[in-house]
């Protein structure tokens, strides 16, 4: 039986791909979970778009991936390029980034993320998260409105790798009960 400390303990971080194009039943299903995932306030400040149209994606990754952002080009080669879009979510959630200092809305965003990669894992898919990009090129090429900017990118398609689990702090030096 399959659970989920499985599912979590075996995703990876994928950085190259095999030449298959990914089908959209399953795309849809990544993007529902990331859809599904809880935010502050409801304020779901986020707006995922999979970019699969080959000249489009292209497009894209010359504008993400260029000059100072080269490092993280492997992601050109993913059948599916997803821009994960957000603003500062609604007036409730705004409130309590100025009263906490926290920017609830990236909070949601990376939740959002984890539930689609997780996602992407259970349907034998490999996808990676990217925070090294060109946003506001990126954002062009796909008309990104104003008040919004592209926060995280993700890359998805069948790996073709498997790397090996990267080393995890141990229990008691990442969790503890009743106090630091």
């Amino acid at each position: 039986m399959k659970t989920f400390l499985d599912l979590a303990a075996r995703r990876r971080s994928i950085r190259k791909y095999l030449d298959r194009l990914v089908e959209p039943e399953k795309l849809d299903r990544c993007l529902e979970a990331a859809r599904l995932a809880p935010s502050a306030c409801n304020s779901q400040p986020c707006r995922y778009v999979a970019i699969t149209e080959p000249e489009l994606k292209r497009k894209f990754c010359a504008a993400a991936f260029s000059g100072l952002y080269s490092a993280t080009r492997f992601a050109a080669a993913a059948p599916v390029i997803v821009a994960v879009v957000a603003g500062e979510g609604s007036l409730s959630a705004r409130v309590g980034n100025l009263v906490r200092g926290t920017s609830f809305y990236l909070v949601d965003t990376g939740i959002s993320c984890a539930h689609f990669v997780l996602a992407a894992q259970d349907e034998g898919l490999g996808a990676c998260i990217i925070g090294w990009f060109d946003a506001k090129k990126a954002g062009k090429v796909i008309g990104v409105p104003s008040g919004k900017r592209i926060e995280l990118l993700i890359s998805l398609g069948y790996p073709a790798e498997n790397p090996p689990p990267r080393p995890r702090k141990a229990f008691n030096e990442a969790c503890s009960k009743n106090k630091y």
